[in-house]
């Protein structure tokens, strides 16, 4: 019940925006490789194209033409295709490009997840956009849950104290608000820099040592597990007992349903330190 009136919410919304139209999407330019995985999930990936850099997933995703990345969009290829949707990344696209696709005229949706639960939200919204609005609820309702079993699962479990290390050069954080932070909180974990300034800081390896973390969490990333020898801090805990993982990015910082995935995988490298 709560699913379909969450539905009916979105989309009395989406009618709402100027410039959506009522007709299903058929030219789909994805400007995020999360938007780009959320639609072939909902089986609207065939009317996909164009995307940008890293839209890697599932395969499929890999034979669209990219148009830009984080440097910007090239907007002539945006006309010569000529979309009749674009789904934009508020928060990973330039604003200047964002400002000048809304200009021409084009009907845009901002996929840009902040929750974990949001994620159902714009899979319901793509749903409606597309005409997949069966298959999309369908995900949206497994994903939710997956994360309810999850929270559940792990709300009991002690509590590890985690440090994740975003990168390593300069050495970056997650804190309160972001996506990694609350993916921690689902698996019970403590994240020794909840409480920095923003929700991606730059930190010292002294602060971390005075953290004492149990775990710490890298991603997969070459540059990212070779910036950092962690073997010389013995003090931290967590290199201690040789609790440090490596972890899928794309499993973990992608908003979409994979990401039930992302958060299994950090659930049991906390585990492994209980």
């Amino acid at each position: 019940m709560k699913m379909r009136v969450k539905l009916w919410l979105l989309l009395a919304l989406l009618l709402c925006v100027p410039g959506l139209k009522a007709a299903p999407a058929k030219r789909i330019i994805a400007l995020s490789p999360h938007g780009v995985e959320m639609l072939f999930s909902i089986g609207a990936g065939d009317s996909v194209v164009a995307t940008t850099d890293h839209a890697d997933f599932p395969d499929a995703a890999k034979a669209i033409p990219r148009i830009g990345g984080y440097y910007g969009i090239q907007i002539e290829k945006v006309i010569e295709l000529d979309p009749d949707l674009i789904v934009i990344w508020g928060g990973g696209n330039k604003r200047e490009d964002i400002e000048r696709l809304t200009q021409l005229g084009y009907p845009i949706y901002n996929s840009d997840p902040k929750t974990l639960e949001a994620v159902a939200d714009d899979l319901l919204a793509l749903g409606k956009l597309t005409g997949k609005e069966r298959e999309a609820e369908r995900v949206a309702e497994q994903y939710l849950i997956g994360l309810k079993a999850l929270s559940k699962e792990n709300r009991a479990k002690a509590a590890v104290r985690v440090f994740y290390q975003l990168w390593s050069v300069p050495l970056m954080t997650v804190a309160e608000g972001s996506w990694i932070e609350q993916i921690i909180q689902v698996c019970h974990g403590e994240n020794v820099f909840s409480d920095a300034g923003n929700e991606y800081p730059q930190v010292s390896l002294e602060a971390v040592l005075l953290k004492q973390p149990q775990v710490i969490l890298q991603s997969q990333d070459e540059g990212n597990v070779r910036g950092i020898d962690w073997s010389a801090w013995q003090e931290i805990p967590a290199v201690k007992q040789r609790h440090i993982y490596q972890l899928d990015a794309d499993l973990l910082h992608r908003a979409t349903p994979r990401a039930i995935l992302g958060i299994e995988s950090l659930c049991k490298a906390l585990d492994k330190a209980r």
